[in-house]
């Protein structure tokens, strides 16, 4: 993928536990003879093969995920697992080999409606064997979201959290406010920011995408998660009363131009990695930036501060009855081409508590099983970001992804430029609907 997106299971944790508890008791009984924990370690090691795997993964998360395979073949040294990342170019990487009727055996994408284009021409296979894992282990949220026509075809493996508020600790300190709560509570926090020196708002308006992430976090919260998932399918017009009054709390934001940093027209010449820059350089520029947990990323490329005492972040505030533990985000998702016993080993494992452990403990990993304790994060700001990805009680995917790209994603075009548009006209809600409304009905034709 081209821009900073949420990129957003199978040996059952808890099959796994009561395989291994009734191994430890049939061995005391035996006296060391044949025992079930024997028999399960034996078939485990007894899976054999290679497999292939493309992901979006580079860097600094691809040594980590070559750990979680380490990790796995303690259990199944038998089997080879091939990595070959392919960064932002995944979709089409995948794409091109799935026409050309050699695909990997696992990939990890981004987007579900990808997902479900493969879903449709036969080429992702069911992972229903790894349902009772996933299940055990997932919120039903997640589980919805990788269920096509009654079967299971993936899981996030590797989530994001996109309703996070990062913030400059010491513009907060300065301006004597804390952590908000709610809407009322932000927009309050926002004005008593400005009254002391600094703007608030950091708004990364280059590229439209913050502005989609905005909006959702907006519209989740205000119209509830029915209403999301029919404007995401667009089973109901842009030119819905509820998207107006989405857009109106949008305005609450970005309408006070002497509140963000560099106004209207500063904002849309700032891109995402600027619009963090601007909120934790020394002085501040601005005391926010409403975006999602990639946010710590930039900022230990930019600036030269330190996580708790430097910046630190809050969820994304609460509207009306609906805040507390929402949560929209995105993630890498696990999906097959290739149904072996390897393949299902891998799979079962990477939907475990053990597979996302491993690279939880090593940071720079949010997962949304919520089987992983807590502790397992190795600082305070990643298990404030991560938990709730686990504990929501609704989550949603990302919209934007969610919609043909023609509308969803492409700058230029669709959500992306109307939005732009709406910034640099807050008060123009029903022409920003109507535009909307235009872009849709031609894109889901």
């Amino acid at each position: 993928m081209t821009r900073y997106r949420l990129h957003l299971l199978a040996l059952a944790a808890v099959v796994l536990a009561a395989a291994a508890l009734a191994g430890c008791g049939s061995s005391k009984k035996s006296g060391g003879g044949s025992s079930t924990s024997a028999t399960t370690t034996a078939a485990k090691s007894s899976v054999s093969g290679s497999i292939s795997v493309t992901g979006i993964w580079t860097g600094d998360e691809q040594r980590s995920f070559q750990a979680v395979i380490g990790e796995f073949n303690k259990t199944y040294p038998k089997v080879t697992v091939r990595y070959q990342a392919a960064g932002d170019n995944l979709p089409t990487v995948v794409s091109t080999a799935v026409q050309g009727g050699n695909p990997p055996d696992i990939a990890t994408i981004a987007q579900p409606g990808l997902i479900e284009e493969f879903q449709r021409k036969g080429a992702a296979k069911p992972i229903d064997f790894a349902r009772a894992t996933i299940t055990a282990n997932y919120p039903p949220d997640f589980v919805k979201l990788g269920t096509l026509n009654g079967h299971l075809y993936s899981f996030v493996y590797k989530g994001a959290n996109k309703s996070t508020v990062w913030y400059n600790v010491a513009a907060l300190k300065n301006a004597g406010v804390t952590a908000p709560k709610t809407w009322a509570d932000f927009l309050t926090a926002a004005r008593t920011v400005k009254a002391s020196g600094t703007p608030a708002y950091s708004i990364g308006g280059a590229d439209g995408w913050t502005l989609t992430d905005l909006f959702e976090n907006i519209y989740l919260r205000q119209a509830g998660p029915q209403k999301y998932d029919q404007l995401t399918k667009h089973q109901i017009k842009w030119t819905d009363p509820s998207v107006a009054q989405a857009l109106r709390m949008m305005a609450q934001v970005i309408g006070d131009q002497s509140n963000v940093n560099g106004g209207k027209a500063g904002a849309l010449q700032t891109d995402f990695p600027t619009s963090v820059e601007n909120v934790f350089t020394d002085p501040p520029r601005a005391a926010m930036v409403i975006e999602g947990d990639f946010v710590p990323g930039v900022v230990a490329t930019k600036t030269k501060l330190r996580a708790g005492s430097g910046y630190s972040v809050f969820p994304f505030p609460a509207i009306g009855s609906g805040g507390a533990n929402v949560v929209v985000g995105g993630g890498d998702s696990i999906t097959v081409f290739r149904d072996t016993p390897a393949v299902r080993a891998f799979v079962t494992f990477l939907a475990s508590p053990q597979g996302a452990e491993a690279w939880a403990r090593r940071g720079g990993f949010s997962s949304p099983n919520k089987s992983v304790p807590a502790s397992t994060y190795p600082d305070d700001i990643t298990r404030t970001v991560a938990a709730p990805l686990a504990s929501a009680q609704t989550f949603r995917f990302d919209m934007s992804d969610l919609e043909p790209a023609s509308f969803g994603g492409t700058p230029g075009q669709g959500e992306w430029k109307i939005l732009q548009d709406f910034l640099n006209n807050p008060s123009n809600v029903s022409g920003t609907q109507a535009q909307l409304e235009a872009a849709a009905s031609k894109a889901f034709k």
